[in-house]
């Protein structure tokens, strides 16, 4: 049987070399591909999709209308990482505020009941790279995870298909089990 596949968005992470080697670690290919560079649909070649955070605004829907489109019309799981999230939370109607400076291991408390957090304990330590947070979920999602300055640490869409966090997961090893928690719902 083929591996997965998994299109990851590079939206100008730093970080797209890790990202790419979590999820190949985890027993998934991955191609990347440019925010601005996105296929209109995916033909049945990938079985999620992965947003990487992002140093461009959150706030450019126009930006980034062709993966928000992908993104709604793919059927398939999707993760939004640190700006990621933000875009995807953006485009539902979130509003982000600024907060302070996170760099760093941070602890969250995470919804154990959530699939996504299986393979973790009830607090997890993540890394954070950002000052831009969601302070509520917007209509359609539900908040899965909170921290003392973020509210919305991580998120889900109320059909379980869409989902985002804060933190870069692709860093620490609670950030690799959660990506594992992913996984599981496409394999």
């Amino acid at each position: 049987m083929a591996q997965p596949r998994v299109l990851v968005v590079d939206n100008g992470t730093l970080s797209l070399p890790q990202l790419r080697a979590r999820f190949e670690q985890l027993g998934s290919d991955t191609d990347a591909v440019g925010a601005a560079s996105v296929p209109k649909t995916l033909g049945g070649r990938y079985q999620a999709i992965v947003l990487s955070g992002t140093k461009v605004r959150a706030y450019d829907t126009d930006h980034y209308r062709p993966l928000i489109d992908l993104v709604h019309g793919s059927g398939v799981p999707v993760f939004g990482i640190c700006g990621g999230m933000q875009i995807l939370a953006v485009s539902a109607g979130g509003q982000l505020a600024d907060g302070p400076q996170r760099v760093g291991g941070y602890r969250v408390q995470v919804d154990k009941e959530d699939p996504l957090f299986t393979h973790v304990k009830p607090t997890v330590t993540v890394f954070h790279r950002h000052t831009l947070y969601l302070q509520e979920a917007p209509e359609g999602f539900r908040s899965i995870g909170r921290s003392e300055h973020a509210p919305v640490e991580f998120l889900r869409s109320d059909d379980g298909r869409i989902l985002g966090s804060q933190a870069h997961l692709e860093f620490r090893s609670d950030g690799l089990e959660i990506l594992r928690g992913f996984t599981e719902l496409y394999r």
